[in-house]
């Protein structure tokens, strides 16, 4: 068993470098648009504090941690030319010992969604009482 958590420690480890490297690789005007607002979008989940499916809700909270976002990563690093990419994860692995960022925008968006539908259904609620 502590192997089996050694191994996933290695692997969250390599994708918290992935997740740098494509911050880096994001910020590069070589980079085509439409693949930086992607990664930027993925990026800023995963650094985000947040989640839009939270943790506490039984297995969909942890969906996103597990299959939405290395999901992501997968297509950003598809859409990122190869040679951007070595140089973004050179980059990540000298700078990841100072800490993982935190995306307040991403962390922002994500309360407005959730405000958002928390208003909603306090209106269809109203609603169906009010009839």
């Amino acid at each position: 068993m502590g192997q089996f958590i050694e191994q996933w420690k290695q692997k969250a480890g390599k994708l918290k470098i992935e997740v740098y490297a494509l911050y880096l690789a994001y910020r590069d005007p070589r980079v085509p648009l439409y693949t930086r607002i992607f990664t930027g979008c993925i990026v800023g989940y995963a650094f985000s504090p947040i989640d839009l499916i939270p943790d506490f809700i039984p297995i969909l909270g942890y969906l996103d941690d597990l299959v939405l976002i290395p999901l992501g990563i997968k297509i950003a690093l598809s859409m990122i030319p190869k040679n951007i990419m070595i140089e973004s994860r050179e980059k990540a692995q000298e700078i990841i010992r100072q800490g993982k960022p935190v995306n307040r925008t991403a962390a922002v968006m994500i309360i407005s969604i959730w405000l958002l539908l928390a208003a909603l259904f306090i209106a269809l609620m109203a609603k169906v009482f009010k009839s």
